[in-house]
């Protein structure tokens, strides 16, 4: 099974990435590996994200397709079901810590404090999600969380642009960061992949 830690090895940035309409899917997906990255995490925030997730795991197999947004045993269970390689949950609880070893997906968990940073460290997580990372205190907090938890490291996700993501990445605590900016909803809803590709450029080539 992966650890989600590998993950990093592939890139500076991990998009967030909603899709409404299911023709996006693969030509979004396309898109962003065309510009250099690979790691893709597909959030379960439309009715039709499964069917996305399936298609993309089927099309576009050197993607490392993860889902996002993963609230329950059911989520997780539905995200390998249609080819998610790992999971992304916006916060954590120990049962669906649990529900995803059981089943063999490795998860990122979400946390934005001390004591959820401490409750992930209980099961066994070093590695997590800081979310929503501008609003729950940015760089401030990644370095106050630093001095208690030096053998945790974060991704850093919610708020964070192309510009503000080097800020983010320099921090020795920050292995890579989540971000909504690869996928724009003007240039997804022109079909404008080019520029997607372009984004995923600048944002391969941040570290």
């Amino acid at each position: 099974m992966m650890n989600t830690l590998d993950l990093v090895s592939h890139g500076p940035v991990i998009p967030v990435i909603v899709i409404n309409r299911l023709d996006d899917a693969v030509p979004m997906a396309r898109a962003l590996v065309e510009g250099g990255v690979r790691v893709l995490e597909v959030t379960l925030r439309t009715p039709i994200a499964l069917q996305c997730m399936e298609r993309i795991a089927r099309e576009l197999p050197d993607a490392i397709l993860g889902a996002g947004t993963v609230r329950s045993a059911a989520d997780a269970q539905a995200a390998k079901d249609a080819g998610c390689r790992f999971a992304v949950s916006p916060g954590y609880t120990a049962s669906i810590g649990q529900a995803c070893r059981t089943i063999g997906l490795p998860l990122l968990p979400g946390t934005a404090t001390g004591s959820e940073v401490m409750q992930a460290n209980a099961d066994g997580y070093f590695f997590l999600k800081f979310f929503p990372a501008m609003q729950a205190g940015g760089v401030a907090m990644l370095k106050a969380l630093a001095g208690p938890f030096v053998d945790v490291v974060f991704c850093p996700t919610g708020g964070i642009t192309l510009a503000s993501a080097p800020e983010f990445l320099a921090l020795p605590n920050v292995k890579v960061c989540g971000g909504s900016w690869l996928t724009p909803a003007d240039a997804v809803a022109a079909q404008d992949w080019a520029r997607i590709t372009e984004l995923a450029r600048a944002a391969s080539a941040l570290r």
